[in-house]
C-alpha cells in the first residue's frame, strides 16, 4: 500500500468541522480515506481540570491524551492498524465501541489542537484550517449544545466565554497562519471542499 497522505484539519469550536468532515469522507470510497479524531482521546472526567467556579474545562490541550493520540497517528502513518475505545463524552448510559482505524491512502487527522501538538503537527502533509466568524460559531455552539448535549443557555455562554474563547485565542487562532489551506465557513464551504477533494484525489 502507498504511504498514507496525512491531512490535518482544525478550526475553532463550532466552525463547522464535523459537517465538513462528513462531506469530505463521503467524497471518497471507504477504503481510500480514514478519519482519526481528537474526540476519542479525551482524558476521563475525573482527570480534567476544574476552573475557579468548579466547572470542568474540556477546552484545554491538557484535556487530551496527546501522547496516545500522537502515537496512534504515527502508527497509522506507518501503515499499521489502530484500535481505540470510543469516547462517549461521559455519558454513563453509553456503551463504548471499539474503534478500528485502518491505513488508507488519505488519513484525516482532526481536532482543535492538531496543529498545537507538535508531535502530531510534524507528521502532517497538509494543514487545513476551517474558519468562521465569532458570532457564527457562538450561534452554532448554542444550538448544538442545546440540542445534542442538553445544556441550557447560561451554561453554554459561561463555557464559551471562560473556556472556549480563551482557548481559541491562545491555542488555535495563532496556527491559522501555519495552514496550507484556509476554508471560510460562515455560510458554506462548498468551493473549498471541492478544491480539497480534487487535490486529494490526485494523491491517490
Amino acid at each position: 500500500m502507498q504511504q498514507p497522505y496525512l491531512v490535518g484539519i482544525t478550526g475553532g469550536s463550532a466552525s463547522g468541522k464535523t459537517t465538513f468532515l462528513r462531506r469530505l469522507l463521503a467524497s471518497f470510497p471507504e477504503e481510500q480515506i480514514c478519519l482519526i479524531s481528537q474526540d476519542n482521546y479525551y482524558h476521563s472526567r475525573e482527570n480534567q481540570l476544574i476552573d475557579d467556579q468548579g466547572v470542568h474545562n474540556f477546552d484545554l490541550p491538557a484535556s487530551i491524551d496527546s501522547a496516545a493520540y500522537a502515537a496512534d497517528v504515527l502508527r497509522i502513518s506507518q501503515g499499521h492498524e489502530v484500535r481505540r475505545a470510543e469516547y462517549t463524552f461521559n455519558n454513563a448510559a453509553a456503551v463504548a465501541r471499539e474503534l478500528v482505524f485502518r491505513p488508507a491512502p488519505i488519513v484525516v487527522v482532526e481536532g482543535i489542537f492538531v496543529f498545537h501538538f507538535e508531535e502530531i503537527a510534524k507528521l502532517l502533509n497538509l494543514k487545513v484550517y476551517i474558519d468562521a466568524q465569532e458570532h457564527v460559531k457562538l450561534h452554532r455552539r448554542i444550538v448544538r449544545d442545546r440540542d445534542e448535549r442538553g445544556y441550557d443557555l447560561a451554561d453554554v455562554l459561561y463555557r464559551y466565554t471562560h473556556h472556549v474563547a480563551p482557548t481559541y485565542e491562545k491555542f488555535i487562532a495563532p496556527y491559522k497562519h501555519d495552514a496550507d489551506v484556509v476554508i471560510p465557513n460562515n455560510r458554506h464551504f462548498d468551493k473549498g471542499l471541492e478544491v480539497l477533494v480534487g487535490f486529494l484525489k490526485g494523491k491517490i
